[in-house]
């Protein structure tokens, strides 16, 4: 009788047992009032002081935020860094100017540009600190996914004959002015009637590094209308003229998964109408795809999932004409590439918008904010979840997610 008890027990001790993974705490920097705070899981943090705070960027394993510290009137735009381990800011040179910074995407340098000089960030006691001068002559750059290299774009001129190709360069993060290091990655010919900037930049990297995207500036007036969205193979063998847009960063991505960048095409510097949301697949052909329903307009995009795209969508407004510039009501849908079905996920009160979708894993972010107001809430919402919620009060501008 033991012997039977003992054979009927054993099946139920092996047993497999499902393990749920709990997900990690979403981590956030984001501008409160000017100064810099910290968001971890439902911990708020103020990081900052006395400062005039703008553009703070995550270090690659999230130790370090990097901010400007500027002022009211635009003159002053200083480049300094939080460190959350030590819990203190601190500048990485005496009074660095500059407005164009990033992170290297496999350690703690910090790159940037001042007066045309490309900098890398030097190391002292495992931060940076001090910086080595890399390269003369440089608009706009991005690292190379390997963290050793940079692409690096040099500023169109007007010449006699008009005006001369945008040149791409491979430099290497230790060329210390060695102009003999630089490799011509591609020349970029300028037309005013067909592919007009001045400068590029906003490089992002597809999924694969196999492709560049950037964003093309013609001279004020016209940036303001039509900027060329472009991309290059990373050995620069090949060039394609995506479209245009206008010049917004956050308006063109790249699918987790898949060499397709999702962009708002259309030109006009009025968001009432013309704003489309399409997706070029780099590795089928140029045709694009186009998902903005007629009578509608997109204003923002981020990827869910390497099949589904949230876009911030309003109703067209082509009934204005003149005076102050409608409010453009958006609210979230979520598109599936594959499928092409779209469904609302968000219902904003009246006079109230959800836009700056921003999606970490499962994990869906946006900000909500009120007609006429700068600031708004940052609402949270995870896919086992029923309802969303606000995680986060009253924020100055688009909170920054860190992403491992």
């Amino acid at each position: 009788m033991h012997i039977k008890i003992l054979f009927l027990l054993i099946p139920f001790f092996f047993q497999p047992i499902s393990v749920t993974k709990a997900e990690v705490p979403l981590k956030a920097a984001f501008v409160r009032d000017h100064q810099l705070w910290m968001k971890d899981g439902d911990c708020e943090i103020q990081l900052t002081k006395n400062k005039y705070v703008h553009s703070p960027q995550w270090s690659y394993d999230g130790r370090f935020i990097a901010y400007i510290d500027g002022d009211q009137q635009g003159e002053k735009s200083n480049l300094w860094i939080y460190d959350t381990k030590k819990k203190e800011n601190y500048e990485p040179y005496h009074s660095i100017a500059t407005s164009s910074f990033t992170w290297s995407p496999m350690a703690n340098e910090l790159a940037y540009v001042s007066g045309w000089v490309l900098n890398v960030t030097k190391t002292k006691d495992g931060r940076p600190y001090g910086f080595e001068n890399v390269s003369l002559g440089v608009s706009g750059f991005e690292w190379y996914p390997n963290g050793k290299e940079f692409i690096v774009s040099a500023a169109s001129n007007r010449l006699p004959t008009g005006w001369e190709p945008i040149k791409l360069y491979r430099i290497p993060k230790d060329m210390n002015l060695n102009e003999t290091k630089a490799k011509r990655l591609y020349s970029i010919p300028i037309d005013e009637n067909d592919l007009f900037a001045v400068t590029v930049g906003d490089f992002k990297w597809s999924y694969d590094g196999k492709w560049a995207s950037f964003l093309g500036t013609p001279t004020p007036s016209w940036a303001m209308d039509s900027n060329p969205l472009c991309v290059v193979s990373s050995d620069g063998k090949v060039f394609k003229d995506i479209g245009r847009m206008l010049g917004f960063s956050d308006w063109y991505k790249w699918a987790p998964k898949a060499n397709q960048l999702a962009y708002i095409s259309g030109e006009g510097r009025f968001l009432v109408e013309n704003k489309i949301m399409k997706m070029a697949d780099l590795e089928v052909s140029v045709k694009q795809a186009a998902y903005t329903p007629k009578g509608y307009v997109d204003l923002d995009l981020e990827w869910m999932t390497p099949s589904k795209v949230i876009v911030a969508r309003s109703q067209e407004n082509k009934a204005w004409k003149q005076g102050p510039v409608p409010t453009m009501f958006t609210s979230l849908y979520e598109i599936d590439i594959g499928s092409g079905t779209q469904k609302q996920i968000t219902h904003p009160k009246e006079n109230e918008l959800d836009a700056d979708p921003q999606a970490v894993g499962s994990t869906l972010t946006w900000v909500r904010r009120q007609d006429k107001t700068d600031k708004g809430d940052v609402w949270i919402k995870n896919d086992k979840q029923k309802q969303a919620r606000i995680w986060i009060k009253e924020v100055d501008s688009t909170p920054v997610l860190f992403k491992k």
